[in-house]
């Protein structure tokens, strides 16, 4: 007979947590001074964003000539980053819509972080293409839009007009997903603020906000209208970016395996970054009893079941080359092993499938240092993945005599460091503005840090 007074779960909020007391929490950080930690790193942000403005106004007046690319390196550096970015921001709309949709409750510690790191990923991004264009003043063509310019249309068929629109559309159903969840919130702010400019202000972006019962309906609504919209996006984003390559014929990059890789890459990446954000929030805005241990191991399994599923793809990869017995493929492949670069394959394959086999053991996830390290650890390697991928499949081409090098000059690494400048200022002031936790969500989860009341044994189950 099974023991029925032995059913725990484990808590998703600790410290027995009173509702007021979830609401003082996550509200406190946003009304005291900034400390001393706080202007630390957003004053070293700020420098890296400046020196990242620097780096483009200066290209941008002078031209990508000032760029390592050559005849047969056309894409490198930047094309790189902007893989990266967007890889980054995929993990938002996972925890936020997917989970959600799945009915995981745990993600309320984590996903009003990880929505808004999607937001300042995806304008990260969004630089990169943009100046590799050399005139950038000219981007709105790629809108298809009535114009006087006569034949001179938008090609639909190429999927770097595609990117324009999944990443557009991408950052809106976000931006309002964010928005609508962030509502309740606002109202809180509102209520807790004494008259004056900014009660004023939260009362205007609360939309109104009176918490009866049609308002929380309708919010319920839209906000799982919004998540069912969304999810389609987490797979269908990273795939057409994933199209810049696999619709080209060039050895290394014609694969049909790239969508689901490039998917399973940029949620990899992405969880990476949500875990060293959180880390880092719960010790500075003391969010110990709402990010707990439990989240930070669930997690990790996330981030290792997105490893594995990498691992396969590399290993798919290669032998995809051998037995299709293409000698350009096979060329390309032990090339990126044994080559000028084999250096960035080698630190690829150990940072995204050698370490985090870590995570397989329960010691090392409960360890937040090690977590941390491995986070660390999984975005450098999907970096440098998107840097192999690009490089290595272009600087040997079909004639050696047009063989070349490659090496990012110092206004790429420049332009490279401002954008991690953007995304830090912007998640620093955010933590300031907003509620880095979603305090209507964790009230509503609140309740299942209890254990479950025991069961009563019915007359049929003790004559069992």
């Amino acid at each position: 007979m099974p023991d029925s007074t032995t059913t725990l779960r484990p808590p998703l909020v600790t410290g027995d947590k009173t509702l007021s007391d979830v609401t003082r929490d996550i509200c406190e950080p946003m009304a005291r001074r900034p400390t001393a930690l706080w202007w630390g790193a957003f004053s070293i942000s700020v420098a890296a964003l400046l020196m990242g403005v620097v780096a483009v106004t200066y290209q941008i007046a002078t031209g990508i000539g000032v760029w390592g690319l050559n005849k047969t390196v056309g894409w490198a550096f930047d094309i790189t980053n902007f893989v990266f970015w967007v890889g980054i921001g995929h993990a938002g709309t996972l925890i936020s819509a997917v989970l959600f949709l799945f009915r995981q409750k745990w993600r309320t510690a984590v996903n009003r972080a990880a929505e808004a790191m999607t937001l300042f990923a995806v304008m990260c991004a969004g630089i990169f293409p943009l100046i590799h264009m050399g005139r950038p003043w000219l981007a709105f063509w790629m809108m298809p839009y009535p114009n006087t310019r006569g034949p001179l249309w938008v090609n639909f068929k190429s999927p770097l007009l595609w990117d324009v629109f999944a990443i557009s559309t991408y950052l809106l159903i976000s931006a309002v997903f964010w928005y609508v969840g962030l509502l309740p919130d606002l109202a809180t702010i509102r209520d807790r603020s004494a008259p004056g400019w900014r009660r004023r202000i939260f009362s205007l972006l609360c939309l109104g906000w009176d918490g009866s019962a049609r308002t929380w309906h309708r919010y319920e609504t839209v906000y799982l209208l919004l998540a069912g919209l969304a999810t389609p996006l987490v797979f269908s984003v990273h795939t057409i970016v994933s199209m810049d390559f696999a619709t080209a014929v060039i050895p290394g990059w014609h694969a049909t395996i790239f969508p689901p890789y490039f998917v399973a890459g940029a949620i990899f990446s992405g969880l990476a970054m949500v875990l060293t954000l959180m880390i880092i929030a719960r010790k500075v805005m003391s969010l110990e009893d709402y990010i707990t241990p439990m989240h930070i191991d669930r997690m990790c399994k996330l981030m290792l079941s997105m490893g594995c599923l990498v691992g396969l793809a590399y290993g798919t990869e290669f032998f995809i080359a051998f037995y299709g017995g293409n000698g350009f493929e096979q060329f390309v492949f032990l090339n990126r092993a044994f080559g000028p670069f084999a250096w960035a394959y080698w630190t690829m394959v150990v940072c995204n499938v050698g370490i985090p086999q870590l995570l397989w053991f329960r010691r090392v996830r409960a360890s937040l240092p090690l977590v941390f390290v491995i986070a660390i650890v999984v975005n450098i390697g999907m970096w440098f993945e998107r840097f192999v991928i690009i490089v290595t499949s272009l600087h040997r081409d079909f004639l050696p005599s047009s063989w070349a090098g490659y090496a990012p000059t110092i206004v790429e690494i420049a332009t490279f460091i401002g954008s991690f400048g953007l995304f830090f200022t912007c998640f620093l002031i955010f933590c300031r503005i907003a509620p880095v936790i979603a305090i209507a969500e964790v009230k509503g989860a609140a309740h299942l840090k209890k254990p479950h009341a025991p069961q009563r044994e019915s007359g049929a189950e003790k004559a069992a």
